[in-house]
């Protein structure tokens, strides 16, 4: 019998799971991951070597068949309907998926008897409206948006299991955590490869919503590790995963357009405000639409102490780093020379 260890990837299409296929397959894992479709899949270059199964969070049935064909060693959840703002617009679906989709996930180990151990993606926004600062494990939860909602949900009844059937079954509370595999849907890659774009000419304007809002942001590469980290230890607990430092969209974007190498000024104020290149055209403007219909408040930064103690785990990247990282990513994909 193989001694090789073998994992399951819940979203293995994603950000996330396209870095942690790569760090387990340099692990020498068995890499399995469970995708909707075929479209979903990442091109080889992105992403560790891994058998795919198509199956959803929604279907216990298809659950129950890639688990059983499998039996993995470890499961990593980072399936989920994860936009916030589009959370607002399906509630039920996000509720279904993101909340929901982890019991299915559970009860099919428990009711299999596979003794795998469970790794759950958590998230910083189950802390939303939190006065407390910074967060850590104690912090009590303050969802304000239906994503963050379904979260608490999957958090808990991940911590329900581990109780109820002594499961092996972690909860990593990550903050933002990003890279040039991010979804451009997102804030940071919409930035960068819409500044890219804007350089070949390929678009005029970048339109945000509040600048002023604020993040602890991370790179996505050092994350997974923690997940990985998580679920090497000899009992299972819950860890929050983040760089201790808070920054401004605004920030990251005069990173970006710094690394850009144009020349760029800033005017104007509120939804009137502007940031144009040197020939005075607009290339950055507040777009209302685009704020959110709550928002965190400016306490929301990670402690990630009792991670850097257990696990030695900590974050070392810092935002110019990511800037430029993700920046010079996307100018490289269209033909800009860094």
């Amino acid at each position: 019998m193989s001694s090789q260890r073998s994992a399951l990837i819940i979203g293995s299409s994603g950000q996330d799971g396209s870095y942690l296929s790569e760090l387990l397959a340099s692990k020498g894992y068995d890499v399995h991951g469970l995708e909707r479709s075929h479209a979903e899949s990442r091109s080889t270059s992105e992403g560790g070597a891994m058998t795919r199964h198509f199956g959803d969070l929604s279907d216990c049935n298809s659950l129950v068949r890639v688990i059983n064909t499998v039996r993995p060693d470890e499961v990593y959840n980072l399936g989920a309907q994860s936009q916030i703002n589009l959370s607002f617009s399906v509630p039920e679906h996000t509720a279904d998926i993101t909340g929901l989709g982890v019991t299915r996930i559970l009860e099919t180990l428990h009711r299999t008897e596979c003794p795998a151990r469970f790794y759950q993606a958590s998230s910083s926004e189950l802390f939303g409206d939190t006065t407390i600062s910074p967060q850590n494990e104690q912090t009590p939860f303050s969802p304000r948006n239906p994503y963050a909602t379904a979260k608490a949900y999957g958090f808990y009844i991940t911590r329900n299991y581990r109780e109820s059937y002594g499961m092996f079954a972690v909860n990593g509370i990550l903050y933002n955590h990003e890279s040039p595999r991010r979804d451009e849907s997102y804030v940071t890659r919409k930035i960068t490869l819409s500044l890219a774009r804007i350089m070949t000419g390929r678009q005029d304007c970048l339109a945000l919503g509040n600048l002023e809002a604020k993040r602890d942001w991370g790179y996505a590469k050092e994350f997974v590790e923690g997940m990985w980290l998580m679920m090497q230890q000899e009992k299972p607990d819950d860890f929050v995963l983040a760089t201790g430092h808070r920054h401004s969209v605004r920030e990251f974007l005069e990173h970006c357009l710094d690394c850009t190498g144009m020349k760029w000024t800033k005017s104007g104020d509120g939804d009137d405000e502007t940031y144009k290149d040197a020939k005075g055209n607009v290339i950055v403007r507040i777009d209302p639409r685009f704020k959110r219909p709550t928002v965190a408040k400016e306490a929301f930064i990670g402690d990630a102490s009792k991670a850097k103690k257990v696990l030695g785990w900590q974050a070392k990247t810092t935002l110019k780093e990511l800037a430029d990282i993700m920046m010079t990513s996307d100018m490289k994909k269209l033909g800009i020379k860094a």
